[in-house]
């Protein structure tokens, strides 16, 4: 008889209970896992504009990067794929949410250098178009906010960010389907054959590329691997922003190398407003975030729910939305640098007794003239690029990016292969006077969206004028209307222009707002705008009960990434 061993009872018990343990965590893992839905990530996620950039992105964060150097390569390489959009010669405002709740906001959008035009405002245009020249170069903030997020957030080498976008700068790729798209519209097209933009984005024959044709930026490669090597500094203080500055004094412009060594990045805590059982965080004045907070609490008020946009109620829910649209476009003026405004001129639209009063002057049955929005008409543009960003530990990035107009004021650095922003020229029409150092007014709205149950939702959008128009309601059609985050997205728009006329998003000149729709509308009052292109572009990543669901807007024929 063999003698008995209690260590192997004892061993045999705990192996047992290893398995059992290991059983059910499986069982678990499965049964959580089973509950997202298709195409939806358990860890980490990418939404920019396209989906080379959102795969570069998530490539960040599967090598252990955090949301700051997914969003950071996300956007490098969206300089390379979507050049009219942003660039290095720009500015962001990068809204990043960390692990414990806590909200910041990055704010390092170009400034007024400190020689200007004196007067140039009177070079601001009367009727839609692109602004060209080099008087409307703002100082370019991109590197130095890279520089100031990174530090503070990234896990990643600052170098292996770069890596990916100079690879595609340098070798070249096939001209993006966008890109192509922008570049076949006459006014584009008539944008840079003058420029000297068609260095690189022309033919030998001095037109501009076509589907089939290689798009490269040798010179940006090598400035961004002198970048990648020596930091920000080689832009602010060193020899790639000498050379810059050549360029632009050699086209006539006035920014110096003082303002590249001077540029701050500007920190502060976001701004937070309650919805519902939500909270929504924002980027502060000179950023839209004021504007689109004031027109949801507006909405808040008439209770929305997903019958809302049934039958007659959806005419007078799109009446409501416009109606508020229209006294958002009375307070633009509102909006303005603060570090350069005595008085805090933006703070009231969001003060409730303030929303309260304006809510309660919605007519449901008729709309206004002008005067009663105290709507001062002014020029829109579009432009800009939008990337969401939501990684493992949880840290959230919402960053809109941009250089303004397509390609900004198509004046491109040949010593750098930089393309410099126009930026000066969003002071047109909402401001009588401007000072060295302040940054202009804008539309970009990078926001953060949580709920009481712990959900994340991380969205933003870029088309200029457009931006908060498509994030409004995107917002509205995930929070209160019922839609999922992809069908709240491709929802077509109602854009409300600077006149405070209605504009129905088309698709291949097709109206996408029923007939219906429209008819009950004008029937209101409203009159109709002219806008010919809807090029607006919404990105967002979502996080419920453990899965994140991520959205890249199908008009820039975007995709996102995640895993």
């Amino acid at each position: 008889m063999a003698k008995y061993k209690p260590w192997t009872v004892c061993c045999f018990t705990l192996i047992v209970l290893f398995c059992a343990v290991a059983l059910v965590s499986f069982c678990i893992f499965t049964f959580v896992d089973r509950k997202c839905p298709s195409g939806s990530f358990k860890h980490a996620a990418v939404a920019a504009d396209s989906l080379r950039c959102s795969q570069i992105g998530r490539n960040m964060l599967q090598e252990g990067g955090s949301a700051v150097d997914g969003a950071i390569a996300a956007l490098l390489c969206t300089s390379v794929v979507n050049p009219q959009s942003m660039g290095i010669g720009g500015g962001s405002i990068f809204t990043i949410r960390d692990k414990t709740g806590k909200v910041k906001v990055f704010n390092f959008r170009e400034t007024v250098p400190k020689s200007f035009k004196s007067n140039l405002l009177e070079d601001c245009p009367t009727t839609f178009k692109m602004t060209k020249g080099t008087q409307w170069i703002g100082v370019p903030g991109e590197l130095r906010g890279y520089e100031s997020v990174h530090k503070q957030y990234g896990k990643l080498s600052w170098a292996r960010l770069f890596e990916p976008t100079i690879k595609l700068a340098r070798e070249g790729i096939p001209l993006p389907p966008y890109l192509e798209y922008i570049l076949k519209v006459p006014i584009a097209k008539k944008h840079l054959e003058g420029s000297s933009l068609c260095e690189v984005i022309c033919n030998k024959n001095k037109t501009v590329l076509s589907k089939g044709d290689i798009l490269k930026f040798p010179k940006l490669a090598d400035s961004l691997e002198v970048i990648a090597a020596q930091g920000a500094d080689a832009f602010y203080t060193g020899k790639i922003g000498q050379d810059l500055i050549q360029d632009v004094k050699a086209a006539g412009g006035t920014l110096e190398m003082e303002d590249l060594e001077s540029f701050k990045v500007r920190v502060e805590d976001a701004w937070t407003v309650p919805l519902g059982d939500t909270k929504m965080h924002f980027a502060p004045p000179p950023t839209g975030g004021p504007l689109l907070a004031f027109i949801l609490k507006l909405l808040e008020g008439f209770s929305l729910t997903p019958s809302s946009f049934h039958g007659e109620q959806k005419i007078q829910t799109y009446h409501r939305f416009i109606e508020a649209a229209k006294f958002a476009n009375g307070q633009k003026r509102n909006i303005r640098d603060p570090l350069f405004n005595d008085i805090k001129t933006a703070e009231h639209l969001i003060d409730p007794a303030f929303i309260h009063r304006i809510r309660d002057m919605i007519s449901s049955n008729s709309t206004h003239n002008n005067s009663y929005y105290n709507v001062k008409p002014s020029s829109d543009h579009f432009g800009t690029t939008h990337v969401s960003v939501l990684d493992e530990d949880g840290l959230a990035v919402s960053a809109t990016s941009t250089i303004n107009h397509l390609f900004g004021g198509a004046i491109y650095s040949s010593r750098t292969g930089i393309i410099l922003n126009n930026e000066l020229s969003d002071f047109c029409g909402r401001v009588d006077s401007l000072t060295a150092g302040e940054q202009p007014p804008s539309s970009m709205t990078p926001v953060i969206v949580e709920s009481k149950s712990g959900g994340l939702l991380v969205i933003g959008g870029s088309g200029g004028s457009m931006i908060i128009a498509a994030v409004a309601l995107s917002i509205m059609n995930r929070l209160w209307l019922g839609m999922n985050l992809t069908d709240a997205i491709e929802a077509p728009i109602v854009f409300i222009d600077s006149k405070n006329n209605l504009n129905f998003e088309k698709f291949e000149n097709i109206e996408k707002i029923e007939q219906p729709v429209r008819d009950g509308l004008i029937a209101l009052g409203h009159k109709l705008g002219s806008s010919q292109f809807f090029l607006n572009v919404v990105n967002a990543v979502e996080k419920e009960k453990g899965c994140i669901v991520a959205v890249s807007d199908s008009r820039k024929l975007g995709k996102s990434a995640g895993y």
